[in-house]
């Protein structure tokens, strides 16, 4: 039997200060589509985070396709919250696409692509259906179309599993629909974790949700309604998402 994309085992960990996860344990299988929910605070980016190997648990195990996360790295696209960039420097969405073919052992010297790496940048615009956009400035680009291009970096590198941080933060609901129907496309042939708040798209998109607050519980959407469950975890009432006890 293959092992799981992502397996955390009685995880627990802290930046040195109150614990922000405890405990935690889920398994991802392949082709899953999994929401990671819960407030603020409540360890969202932090599994992330560990999931990649950018952070070390102080206690548990975590294995990515059944390996150390640093060593499966490459297997993985990442998508952070945050970007840092200076938007008035001369990129192309070609050029930011282009990026997600880097390799630890690409050669920076050398100062170009190759051929196949040019190709796969293309084949990535076009899945995200940017195509018009392939030469235009990436600083001039809105908000949803940004976020695109950042998933089509992702994707260039062809992952097995991707991973997104809020990727509906400030796009418009027209590009929200644009990404729900992209990223159910990409789930064909890859895992998708994604962390959001967007309740309706997580309810649009996802087949698991892995609620969060220091320690985790993973529950399906077969079934959707309001729940004391997730309003507990969200701290206040009036949240609609998953009625708990479904697998």
């Amino acid at each position: 039997m293959p092992s799981p994309v992502v397996e955390f085992r009685n995880v627990s960990f802290s930046y040195g200060g109150p614990v922000v996860l405890e405990d935690v344990a889920f398994l991802i299988e392949s082709g899953d589509f999994v929401a990671v929910v819960g407030p603020n605070g409540g360890g969202k980016t932090t599994i992330l985070k560990l999931m990649l190997g950018l952070l070390t648990p102080q206690q548990g195990t975590i294995r990515l396709f059944g390996q150390n996360p640093k060593q499966s790295r490459p297997l993985v696209g990442y998508s952070p919250q945050f970007l840092s960039v200076d938007f008035c420097f001369p990129l192309t969405v070609f050029d930011v696409v282009l990026m997600g073919r880097i390799k630890p052992t690409w050669n920076p010297a050398a100062l170009w692509y190759s051929k196949e790496d040019r190709n796969a940048a293309r084949e990535a615009i076009r899945i995200m259906q940017l195509e018009k956009f392939i030469d235009a400035p990436f600083g001039g680009l809105s908000g949803g179309q940004r976020q695109r291009v950042l998933i089509a970096r992702c994707i260039c590198g062809k992952p097995k599993l991707l991973l997104l941080d809020e990727p509906t933060n400030n796009i418009d609901i027209s590009s929200e629909q644009i990404l729900s129907q992209i990223l159910t496309e990409l789930n064909q042939t890859m895992t998708v974790v994604m962390v959001s708040h967007d309740v309706g798209f997580v309810e649009e998109c996802v087949k698991k949700v892995i609620c969060v607050n220091r320690s985790a519980a993973v529950h399906s959407v077969s079934e959707l309604g309001d729940n004391q469950t997730i309003n507990s975890l969200y701290g206040h009432t009036g949240m609609k998402l998953v009625v708990h006890g479904h697998r």
